[in-house]
């Protein structure tokens, strides 16, 4: 007998702890009842550095290549040639646009106003007018207003932003650009005459 009551308590001992699981469960998650209804799921986001769960967080890497050198050669004629392939790349996941461009003359040299007729110019006067248009938009050119360093864009427009990596027709733009140089005394070769500064952003 004593048995038999050791036996029917198990199990009801066993049938209350799967009912108290099961009701556990059901609370952790929404369910619709047997007559029907709606239920809704979260859906969260994790941004991890390997793309997996539990990973380290991260945010999106930017990667954009961007020319280290604008090269310019100028004839005995005063003719100017420029690289033809120039272009900045996005290589990131994400969009990005081109948020500002500066231009800052190396020393001894100064920006001229890329107008400037330099057959006027006195030789070895060291002035260089410059310009530049990217992904074909508006033209940027140096001006009178500094010997130093320029503003040329000072926020994105039409040409200037590129897709993540994974649109091959979208993530990169081109730079075409052109130069005027004051005349030279003596043969220079690969001589830094300014610097483009471009300043890269998510495009948010």
């Amino acid at each position: 007998m004593k048995n038999k009551n050791l036996k029917r308590f198990a199990a009801l001992s066993m049938a209350l702890c799967l009912s108290l699981s099961l009701m556990t469960a059901a609370s952790a998650s929404n369910e619709a009842t047997a007559s029907g209804g709606t239920a809704s799921s979260d859906v969260t986001l994790s941004s991890t550095a390997d793309g997996t769960m539990g990973g380290d967080p991260a945010a999106t890497a930017m990667s954009v290549t961007v020319p280290t050198v604008l090269p310019i050669a100028v004839g005995t004629d005063g003719s100017v040639a420029t690289a033809t392939d120039a272009k900045i790349t996005n290589n990131s996941y994400g969009a990005v646009k081109v948020s500002s461009v500066s231009i800052q003359a190396a020393e001894g040299w100064h920006l001229a106003d890329f107008e400037t007729n330099m057959a006027n110019e006195k030789v070895d006067s060291s002035l260089i007018g410059f310009a530049l248009t990217i992904g074909g938009g508006a033209q940027l050119a140096t001006d009178e207003s500094s010997a130093e360093t320029q503003t040329l864009l000072a926020e994105a427009a039409e040409g200037c932003y590129m897709t993540g990596a994974g649109n091959q027709e979208g993530n990169s733009v081109a730079i075409a650009y052109d130069a005027v140089v004051s005349p030279v005394s003596t043969a220079v070769t690969n001589t830094g005459v300014a610097s483009v500064v471009f300043t890269v952003e998510w495009d948010i």
